[in-house]
């Protein structure tokens, strides 16, 4: 496979790739809540809904499934396979969204390494939802600050 600093292509995909990113989910988020690929199906058959897959030696190594209204672009999902983290693939891929407006997102308040994530790419702390998740956990609301 590819070592730590190899560099990555991000490439934008439509409804062909569910099935990859129901799989891809399926590896980051082993054990937690898992997206089917008809799911996301039905998401990016919304309007203006996107995903960036990035590839390593072609290889999917994870994803950002996003929604922009007006100026305002939803992070819905981030995912990225266990075996590339930490190799900067989440980042970059936030990164490639950030130019849309002002972007925000939920996620789990015990999600250490994603809220690390967020904040080092200018997320800020905004709310939070009480029992957001199935298993009834809370999420923070994050919102990019350079708006």
């Amino acid at each position: 496979m590819s070592s730590p600093g190899q560099a990555f292509e991000l490439r934008t995909m439509g409804i062909e790739c569910a099935p990859l990113l129901a799989e891809l989910h399926e590896a980051a988020f082993h054990g937690g809540e898992v997206w089917s690929a008809a799911s996301f199906i039905d998401l990016l058959s919304m309007q203006r809904t996107e995903v960036v897959i990035a590839l390593i030696d072609n290889i999917p190594a994870g994803f950002i499934l996003s929604r922009t209204v007006l100026d305002e672009t939803e992070i819905l999902t981030l995912a990225v396979h266990p075996y590339f983290r930490r190799r900067c693939v989440g980042r970059s891929l936030v990164q490639a969204i950030l130019p849309k407006g002002q972007v925000f997102l939920e996620v789990a308040v015990c999600n250490n390494p994603a809220i690390a994530l967020y904040e080092a790419c200018g997320f800020v702390k905004a709310g939070l939802r009480r029992g957001y998740y199935r298993d009834g956990s809370d999420a923070h609301v994050l919102v990019s600050n350079a708006f």
